[in-house]
């Protein structure tokens, strides 16, 4: 299908495949979901190229075209904006629709949907109405699942998550970011955006992700604003995606040395709890965080554990800080 061609607005559910660079992975991800057509026909495909440059838009379509993919439509952007303008520049046309979609799923370009995955996720919501967004379990190639639930990131949970010491996770259960994974349906703070659906009304009552995040913490951000507007979030682990993690992005990738962690990750950090919490609540986090994490890594240098943290971590957490740059979003 050309890249002018507009998807049919009577299908109930689109899905948004944003792509930077990984052309070869969106395709195989397109792949993956011509089994989802035969249970579920109504939905239609965007791929958003978040100008790669590389040739990735040209390598897209020449797939749909040689597929004769007439349910996927590619979108080239002028500009990479990050991940919640790209996913943006797909919704907001199809929000403007007549009839526009009931559903929108997002889908990361690094995955593989497992057969009925996007069904699952569909009838779920079909059959909670008051259910906003809600997440499939993400895992590995092997099917070793991915944590992929949260909750929301908190002054008692930078302190879990810095120290890292049994007791005081115990102690914090309750306040934990990373879940134990549900093995059944679960409501939960947020979810991963690797595979997340959306009702339509979430989007027209509490907005769109946030344009000015650049990469992560968007999705986060998203789920508190859906859930302060009454909308809450599940996770369903019947619905399966294989997930090849950080193939995306190039910092997440669990079985290599860890990588510097780039200064737009701090900015989302720092930019999502002074939007949501205030200057004051987020300089408390990274006294807790920077604090805590410092007790880690003494502890760590003490009982000679393996170091598999990011290199200077530290150093650019606090250089990207509240407490250096201020108020600045």
């Amino acid at each position: 299908m050309s890249d002018s061609s507009s998807p049919d607005p009577r299908s109930r559910l689109r899905v948004i495949i944003l792509n930077y660079r990984t052309p070869e992975l969106t395709v195989a991800c397109l792949h993956s979901l011509l089994p989802e057509l035969e249970s579920f026909p109504e939905f239609h495909v965007v791929v958003v190229d978040n100008n790669s440059e590389d040739g990735s838009a040209d390598k897209i379509s020449a797939a749909i075209a040689e597929q004769g993919w007439d349910w996927v439509t590619l979108m080239p952007l002028a500009q990479n904006g990050g991940y919640a303008s790209g996913n943006n520049a797909a919704i907001r046309p199809a929000l403007a629709l007549e009839q526009p979609p009931q559903y929108f799923h997002i889908l990361n370009p690094d995955t593989v949907v497992q057969p009925g995955a996007v069904k699952t996720l569909v009838d779920f919501m079909e059959q909670h109405p008051d259910v906003g967004i809600a997440g499939s379990r993400l895992q590995d190639p092997d099917g070793t699942p991915q944590a992929s639930a949260f909750r929301f990131p908190n002054l008692l949970g930078e302190i879990e998550g810095g120290l890292r010491l049994g007791v005081i996770s115990q102690l914090l259960a309750n306040w934990r970011v990373v879940q134990p994974i549900p093995e059944a349906n679960a409501q939960t703070d947020w979810v991963a955006g690797a595979s997340m659906i959306v009702r339509r009304q979430v989007f027209e009552t509490a907005g769109l992700m946030d344009d000015d995040y650049f990469l992560y913490f968007e999705e986060v951000d998203f789920c508190l604003a859906a859930a302060r507007a009454g909308w809450p979030c599940w996770y369903v682990p019947d619905s399966r995606v294989v997930h090849y993690v950080g193939k995306s992005t190039g910092i997440s990738e669990t079985r290599q040395v860890s990588k510097r962690i780039p200064t737009y990750w701090f900015d989302s950090r720092r930019r999502y709890f002074i939007k949501n919490y205030g200057r004051l609540y987020a300089a408390l986090s990274e006294v807790a965080l920077a604090s805590s994490y410092s007790v880690w890594r003494m502890r760590r240098w003490v009982q000679r554990k393996p170091d598999g943290d990011p290199p200077y971590f530290l150093v650019d957490f606090l250089r990207n800080s509240t407490l250096v740059k201020g108020g600045q979003l």
